[in-house]
C-alpha cells in the first residue's frame, strides 16, 4: 500500500515549502501577480494554502478544522470573477514549477498526480467564474489520491 500523497511529499513542511514557492512564482508572473498581491489578502494566506493542499492530498484536516475553512468558502472566495483568460493555465505552470522549487519528490507518478489534481482544482474553481454562478453550500472537502479524485 502506497503512502498518501501528503506523506510521500514529505508532510507539512513540504506543503508549506510548495505554497511558498507557488506564491512566489505567481507574484513573479506578469498576469498572476495582481490577484496575488492584494493588500487585503489574509496574512496567513500561504500557510492556509499549504494546509488546504495538505488536507486534500491526504494530510490532517488542519484547513477545515484549525482554519475553519470549508470547500464552499474556498469556492466562494474564487467565484464571480468572470472570464479569467489564461490565468488558470498560468497558475498550473507556476504550480508545476513550484514542485521543483520546493524540492518535492521527482517521482513521475507523484508529479503526474499533483499536476492532475491541480488541473482538476482549477477547472472546479473556474466553473463558478460567471457573475451569476451559485456556489453550493456544504460542499465536501475533496480528497485526491494516487488514482485521482477519491471524494468530492
Amino acid at each position: 500500500m502506497r503512502p498518501s500523497l501528503f506523506a510521500f511529499a514529505g508532510g507539512e513542511p513540504a506543503f508549506l515549502a510548495l505554497a511558498e514557492a507557488h506564491h512566489a512564482r505567481c507574484l513573479a508572473d506578469p498576469e498572476l501577480n495582481h490577484p496575488f498581491s492584494h493588500p487585503d489578502q489574509h496574512p496567513e494566506h500561504v500557510a492556509r494554502l499549504a494546509a488546504y493542499w495538505a488536507e486534500v492530498l491526504g494530510g490532517p484536516p488542519d484547513y477545515s478544522t484549525a482554519a475553519r475553512g470549508t470547500q464552499s468558502r474556498l469556492l466562494l472566495m474564487h467565484a464571480h470573477n468572470g472570464d479569467m483568460g489564461d490565468l488558470g493555465e498560468r497558475f498550473l505552470r507556476c504550480f508545476d514549477a513550484a514542485l521543483d522549487d520546493a524540492g518535492l519528490p521527482e517521482d513521475p507518478a507523484f508529479r503526474a498526480c499533483l499536476h492532475d489534481y491541480m488541473r482538476w482544482a482549477i477547472d472546479d474553481v473556474l466553473v463558478y467564474g460567471p457573475k451569476d454562478a451559485e456556489v453550493p453550500r456544504g460542499a465536501a472537502m475533496p480528497r485526491w489520491g494516487w488514482d485521482g479524485l477519491e471524494r468530492s
